[in-house]
């Protein structure tokens, strides 16, 4: 695995199933998901491999529950001295303390849901800090939490205003071009948050699963609403 430059702030790590972001402010490191359990090692050796030093890890910001998002999150906050950032909702399910809701499955989404059971379970895993929609950060000047429901009740986006920059968790994904996501708890709550996210008209995009967009990435994500608009009819 490798850290791939995205700006020369922003880098992908991509662990075949889910990816997380690193990104770099003067002084410190943030990761936005953390990727599987077991993954801490190729984590930290990607981000040595992008001329950074993983010690200087301030924060992991999970977008939600899932265990391709929270896998190694603790490992790797343990081991550099990072704080676990979640939205108050997600919180129970990334502690362990609930189980994560099932998602209520189109028929051709089973497949690719099996498919992704394959990643290891994530273990219980600490939030040391518990947020709400609007909440800043502390990093990227002046990122903000996003409260996304509908893929899970705790979703959340993380936006960075001053930067173009918008990471979406699993509420969009960029697999095929832009699209509205998959495995969702609440369908409907989960469009009401993807047209909240194309109302940011970000100039770059991070999803949870595809390639991050840099080009015509606002229309594309407006384009991506109406379309899952009319497939929810």
């Amino acid at each position: 695995m490798e850290a791939l430059g995205i700006t020369p702030r922003l880098h992908l790590l991509d662990y075949s199933i889910g990816q997380a972001y690193l990104w770099r402010d003067d002084s410190e490191l943030t990761l936005v998901d953390a990727g599987w359990a077991g993954s801490a090692d190729a984590t930290t050796t990607a981000i040595r491999a992008a001329g950074l030093d993983p010690d200087r890890l301030a924060r992991v910001v999970l977008t939600h529950g899932h265990r391709d998002h929270v896998g190694a999150a603790q490992e790797l906050a343990d081991r550099h001295g990072a704080e676990i950032v979640a939205h108050r909702l997600d919180a129970p399910y990334v502690r362990g303390e609930l189980p994560v809701p099932e998602p209520d499955l189109l028929e051709w989404e089973r497949p690719l849901w099996e498919h992704g059971l394959t990643c290891p379970e994530a273990p219980a895993t600490r939030v040391d800090r518990e947020v709400e929609d609007g909440e800043g950060l502390g990093f990227g000047d002046g990122a903000v939490a996003v409260h996304t429901p509908g893929h899970t009740p705790g979703s959340m986006a993380v936006h960075l205003p001053r930067h173009g920059v918008l990471f979406a968790g699993d509420t969009v994904a960029s697999v095929r071009g832009v699209t509205f996501g998959v495995f969702h708890v609440d369908r409907a709550r989960a469009l009401e948050s993807l047209r909240r996210l194309a109302e940011l008209r970000p100039s770059v995009l991070c999803c949870g699963h595809g390639p991050a967009v840099t080009e015509d990435t606002a229309e594309q994500l407006a384009a991506a609403a109406a379309a899952g608009a009319v497939a929810l009819g």
